[in-house]
């Protein structure tokens, strides 16, 4: 099945429409949760998933049943793969949401201000469109194929300004950029991905780990960083932010529509200018490989 680019941009649409309501609830229940600055100690709130250091809240299994509520009603049919409440991984015939209800799940914990809602929606396993909302600070990020990437802040009544269209910096010094990665709850794929950081971050201007893919892809996307790498990342993590970035110009290697976090692909976004450098440096140091758990 394929797409044209207006039934990308209705999907798109919807991929907006039901990310920042998620993201309202996101927004309500981190002040019903937890503390303004930090955590705390109510136990019913937070439990452990794939390790101790792996959290989810009651606010990620409430906004992921909130999402797929609003899909089924919007799009009824549609298959629906999420972190929380799973789905087959296998590439369906037809549509499939690929949700993140809140990508960023620790720093939403700690009171951090990065974490993000991402729904996307795929074709054939290759993402058509999709919305990113940065919660904390109230921006939306969307794209559809061949429509282009687009910025808007918004708040609880709708979108405020004209949105942006993206582009992705003009940087073309591999050794000025500002990349972006993050780190697995596994600890030996953790030790991995920090001896490559260790030999990249002496070929690059520094590096930032901001705890999100999601907002990692579309701060490639908006230049608020030059480059993205990352091993692990789950398809909800990088189904809409990977569209985003890519429609915004930058160069983007994602893993198989069907992989798992286990099996440790990389996920690549960099600046057009600098991808070529970039990806030779990555593959010099060996980051260009899966890293398994």
């Amino acid at each position: 099945m394929t797409s044209s680019p207006d039934h990308a941009e209705e999907l798109s649409v919807v991929a907006r429409r039901v990310a920042e309501t998620a993201a309202h609830h996101v927004r309500v229940r981190r002040s019903e949760l937890f503390a303004p600055w930090g955590t705390r100690s109510d136990d019913t709130a937070v439990s452990a998933k794939s390790t101790p250091t792996d959290p989810v809240t009651v606010a990620d299994t409430e906004t992921e049943s909130l999402v797929r509520e609003l899909l089924q009603e919007q799009r009824p049919g549609d298959a629906i793969l999420g972190e929380e409440e799973g789905g087959s991984v296998d590439v369906p015939d037809g549509v499939r949401w690929v949700v993140d209800p809140i990508d960023g799940t620790v720093n939403f914990l700690y009171g951090i201000p990065a974490y993000a809602v991402s729904v996307a929606a795929q074709i054939d396993g290759r993402s058509v469109a999709g919305a990113v909302v940065d919660v904390a600070r109230e921006i939306t990020y969307w794209a559809w194929s061949g429509g282009g990437s687009y910025a808007c802040a918004g708040s609880e009544q709708g979108p405020i300004g004209t949105p942006i269209r993206l582009r992705a910096n003009s940087i073309d010094d591999v050794s000025l950029a500002l990349v972006a990665t993050g780190f697995a709850y596994n600890a030996s794929r953790r030790a991995q991905q920090g001896r490559l950081m260790a030999e990249l971050l002496p070929r690059v201007r520094d590096l930032r780990r901001i705890g999100a893919g999601a907002l990692d892809l579309c701060m490639v996307a908006s230049g608020a960083v030059d480059a993205h790498i990352e091993h692990g990342l789950s398809p909800w993590d990088w189904a809409a932010g990977g569209l985003i970035a890519a429609e915004a110009g930058a160069r983007v290697v994602l893993p198989p529509a069907d992989s798992r976090s286990s099996e440790g692909d990389a996920t690549i976004a960099a600046a057009p200018g600098i991808a070529v450098d970039f990806l030779a440096v990555l593959d010099e140091i060996g980051a260009t490989g899966a890293l398994p758990e």
